[in-house]
């Protein structure tokens, strides 16, 4: 866990270097049991193409918790997010292979506000696209 950031050491527009999170199948199999969400689109790639999709697709919930793993990751603190909304703007396919995906994603300082909270706002990329929109957390910082 990196060192607990402190609001006094951040600014409004304050870039959050990126990270990258690796996707593979088996992350959804895993993610499936923990979640209870065993739509065959997230696992079983015959099915997906089925229903039009590319190819397996990631849970959206697995790819916001990204983007909350990040900001948690980044403030030094599990329990640092006291808010944290997205709209889900494409899918992260997951293709069957030593690669899978990654989900990449990068911050900003958007705004400082009381009681030692920052608004982060987010931006998750797989591949060209832009997997999360409008996101942002409210955090608590030290």
């Amino acid at each position: 866990m990196a060192a607990t950031v402190k609001y006094d050491e951040v600014e409004t527009g304050q870039q959050i270097p990126p990270a990258d999170y690796p996707v593979r199948r088996v992350n959804l199999v895993m993610y499936a049991g923990a979640s209870g969400d065993f739509n065959p689109i997230h696992w079983n790639e015959r099915f997906a193409k089925t229903v039009g999709l590319p190819d397996v697709i990631a849970h959206g919930m697995f790819t916001m918790a990204q983007g909350g793993r990040f900001v948690t990751d980044w403030a030094g603190d599990p329990g640092a997010i006291v808010d944290y909304g997205v709209r889900f703007s494409s899918m992260v396919v997951v293709p069957d292979d030593d690669q899978g995906a990654v989900i990449t994603v990068s911050g900003v300082i958007e705004e400082k506000l009381e009681d030692n909270r920052v608004v982060v706002a987010l931006t998750a990329r797989s591949g060209d696209s832009r997997v999360l929109s409008r996101a942002r957390a409210v955090v608590q910082l030290a």
